[in-house]
């Protein structure tokens, strides 16, 4: 063979990852059953894909009727007849605009014309359709009438003939070793005497000698055509379709699973009939049955089974008139079958027939392909095969001309180099394609690490979500943590939140991360609920590293603003399509709305984190807090009804020319509690001294509240506002109301059974004439020192109705105000 092998891609579906193995089959287009329960339609006058036909189930042959009309598919479910001219007039005719892209056309069950199971081949021999399948102890043929008028019109069943299973072993070993489901070949035999002129595709002519020979005299007299059957179990079987009392027998078994079947002239010498047939195992066995002269003195003659062995696995075949071409997925390699054929007579070709072996292939250079189209050739003598590669490239292989005397002569020095060139120029595709395989491993390696990497995030912010019970690891590794702080814009003053997210977790957020934050109000009445919505910040991300900290600033809320108390939701968000890149990402138009959620933690915004103090050094500047989920009690049900029902006049602090209204509320927190939880800064007082001074004790208190969350996580001031010494402390809520809030020591008495105690406690004091003030602060205060719901239902009592709950509450609410509980 001079010269090399020429490629051409004409169209590319993707890596073919299928249980069923794919076929190509050349007629009117080229049909293309990728393994799947798609059969895509290419037209080689356009060079385009024309339709994708979707089936119910993974596909496993096909078949063109003899007119070009229509053609019948096989799949899990059946047989189903398709008139393909017919549905694209349909769906071109729904839809013009689409004639430049392929027509997608879901075949639906009226297309289903036989029930059947796992049919894994078809044959169509005159109007009589073959399909072979298995169950559970045998091989079934069946023989079906296709209708002569309409693909609609009933079929009718003519017989079925079966052939039992081998041993259990070859019986349950159905799969292939790529993966793939294997299933049986099937092919026609015609006399060479009484063959049709025109031959469809999977017919052949055979030599009218070797038809007899192989088929008995019965079957040729008959003019019946044969079918040739291959099956997983390496059995070669055959029917002859016309010949009464016939049934499925067998001719020959490779021991392992056939892969192809078909027929070859392999000499010049005969009319164009076939006179070798040619079976091929998985394993790389291929038998060559043709006529062999006999030994006996009359000259009779006999069919010689020759057997022989190739590199494997065999993924696929075909043969031309004198070449069976083969892939062994690594290489596509040629079997010269009329090499040593030209025979010789008497005693010595005797002595040859004994002792024959097949050729050495040669390589074509051509790698990864898995299914093969029957050759086509063109005038210059050049063999063109079409081709589908595991990646889902459908090829065009141009092979060059052969020479007759290719096989006798010695190569020239010159064609020698221009060999050697060749050799040289296919190693070097070779490596190229190896180069973008590797490429392509290497990319996928890395979408591989980095959804490893999400996925175990996934799991250890999930692990701990569902463990949040457990105080000693209440804390997730990835959380987040913020700061108030005000700023004035344009004469408006606003509250603006500075958000921290910290990776704390051994692993890194790569792309595709995204920062969300949902900030709604804490609570309010039923009525307000339906017009107040949610506001959701998203902050993408690339990289943030194990121990890295990601700072992002949002407002939350305007000076006036009455939605204080706020929770704010962090969560993270991880959008699937940052795993391919762009052009792969833009193939799969399903990934671009896949996105994974995962919930962090969950902030609070309270009245203390929303105070302008009035001090010179720290104007606007507002404390931290830290991350907390506090349960709404009755408490804060209470202030938010009233804080929607309070009038302007209190919320104004009173009318012009008149004196405003002052309200107060107070919490009392024993000392020896303080002692316990609370830790004081820059103090030097020590909580086992009885004694200390007041002062020291009443600013650290205030300090305390002014620092921390509900949390109970220290969190450090800004500017100078830890100096401040005094135990009270002027500032401006959110609403624009002037509050104080103050700390004082007390003496409070207690009754008990046996005698008067009396316990010193702290009273932290609020007053404002606003009472949306004072109700917000006496909230916040009590969320710092964690009071339970519990303890006020309990006061109330159980089965209340909402009519009666309101004044009860606004009654405990006054007692807490006028004689605030002590906490010890």
């Amino acid at each position: 063979m001079e010269g090399r092998c020429a490629v051409e891609t004409w169209t590319e579906f993707g890596f073919l990852a299928t249980s069923t193995i794919p076929k190509v089959r050349f007629g009117t287009d080229v049909f293309i059953c990728t393994g799947s329960d798609e059969v895509c339609v290419f037209s080689t006058h356009e060079r385009r894909l024309k339709a994708v036909l979707q089936l119910p189930g993974p596909v496993t042959d096909l078949v063109e009727s003899h007119d070009k009309q229509l053609f019948y598919v096989a799949c899990s479910t059946g047989v189903y007849c398709v008139n393909l001219q017919s549905l694209l007039h349909r769906a071109q005719s729904s839809s013009p605009d689409a004639s430049s892209n392929p027509a997608e056309l879901k075949i639906s069950s009226e297309f289903l014309v036989i029930e059947a199971d796992e049919v894994s081949s078809l044959l169509l021999v005159g109007s009589v359709l073959l399909t072979v399948c298995q169950r559970d102890s045998s091989w079934l043929v069946t023989l079906i009438k296709t209708p002569e008028q309409t693909p609609s019109s009933s079929y009718e069943v003519l017989g079925s003939f079966s052939l039992p299973l081998v041993s259990a072993v070859v019986q349950g070993d159905t799969e292939s070793k790529t993966g793939r489901r294997r299933t049986s070949v099937l092919i026609c035999l015609h006399s060479g005497d009484t063959a049709p002129l025109t031959l469809p595709h999977g017919h052949f002519c055979l030599e009218p000698v070797l038809f007899k020979l192989l088929f008995g005299v019965e079957a040729a007299l008959a003019k019946s055509p044969v079918i040739l059957c291959g099956l997983p179990d390496g059995r070669l079987c055959f029917l002859p379709l016309r010949l009464p009392g016939a049934r499925l027998r067998v001719l020959h078994s490779l021991e392992q699973p056939v892969v192809f079947v078909g027929a070859s002239v392999v000499m010049e010498t005969g009319p164009g009939h076939a006179q070798c047939l040619v079976a091929m195992g998985e394993q790389g066995r291929v038998v060559l049955i043709k006529t062999e002269k006999g030994g006996s003195e009359d000259g009779s003659s006999l069919a010689g089974f020759t057997e022989g062995l190739v590199a494997g696995p065999v993924q696929c075949g075909c043969l031309d008139r004198n070449c069976l071409y083969y892939s062994t997925g690594s290489d596509l390699l040629l079997l010269d079958l009329s090499e040593g054929s030209s025979g010789k007579e008497g005693k010595e070709r005797d002595e040859e027939t004994s002792r024959k072996t097949l050729q050495s292939p040669a390589s074509l250079n051509v790698c990864s392909v898995v299914a093969l189209a029957e050759p086509t050739s063109n005038t210059s003598g050049e063999v063109q095969l079409l081709g589908l590669s595991v990646r889902g490239q459908l090829q065009r292989i141009s092979l060059p001309a052969r020479r007759k005397d290719a096989g006798l002569s010695k190569l020239p020095s010159t064609q020698v180099g221009r060999s050697i060139r060749d050799l040289l120029s296919a190693i070097g595709d070779v490596c190229e394609r190896a180069s973008v395989l590797k490429t392509a491993i290497k990319s996928k390696n890395q979408i591989l690490r980095h959804l490893n990497q999400v996925v175990n995030i996934s799991f250890l912010l999930t692990a701990t979500s569902n463990t949040e019970d457990d105080p000693a690891i209440k804390e997730k590794p990835i959380r987040c943590h913020a700061m108030t702080s005000w700023s004035r814009l344009l004469q408006t003053d606003s509250l603006n939140l500075t958000c921290v997210l910290d990776n704390s977790s051994p692993y890194v957020l790569e792309r595709g991360w995204t920062l969300s934050i949902t900030v709604f109000p804490l609570c309010c009445s039923s009525a307000a609920r339906e017009e107040i919505s949610s506001t959701n910040f998203s902050f993408p991300f690339q990289n943030l590293n194990s121990g890295e900290t990601l700072e992002v600033s949002l407002p939350i809320a305007a000076a006036g603003d009455s939605s204080i108390p706020m929770t704010v939701n962090c969560s993270l968000i991880f959008s699937l399509s940052s795993l391919l890149g762009e052009q792969e990402a833009a193939n799969c138009p399903g990934l671009q709305s896949s996105n994974i959620s995962l919930p962090l933690n969950t902030l609070t915004v309270d009245w203390l984190n929303a105070l302008q103090l009035n001090s010179a050094t720290a104007r606007h500047k507002m404390v931290t807090f830290q991350s907390g989920s506090i349960t709404t009690d009755a408490i804060q049900a209470f202030i938010s009804s009233q804080q929607m029902r309070c009038s302007g006049r209190a919320d104004r602090g009173g009318e012009s020319g008149s004196t405003p209204e002052k309200y107060s509320a107070s919490v009392r927190v024993s000392l020896e509690l303080l002692k316990d939880s609370l830790v004081l800064k820059n103090s030097n007082l020590d909580p086992k001294v009885p004694k200390m001074a007041p002062e020291s004790l009443c600013s650290s208190l205030i300090e305390w509240l002014l620092s921390e969350g509900p949390g109970g996580v220290k969190m450090g001031h800004q500017g100078d506002m830890i100096s401040l010494s005094s135990s009270a402390v002027h500032a401006r809520g959110p609403n624009g109301a002037t509050v104080k809030l103050t700390a004082k020591q007390i003496n409070v008495e207690e009754e008990n059974t046996e005698k008067e105690e009396r316990l010193t406690a702290v009273e932290v004091q609020v007053e404002s004439s606003s009472i949306a003030a004072v109700c917000g602060l006496h909230h916040a205060v009590l969320s710092r020192i964690q009071i339970q719901q519990s303890q006020i239902s309990e006061a109330l009592g159980v089965g209340m109705t909402a009519g009666q709950m309101n004044p009860a509450l606004l009654s405990v609410y006054q007692e807490l105000r006028q004689n605030p509980l002590l906490i010890i």
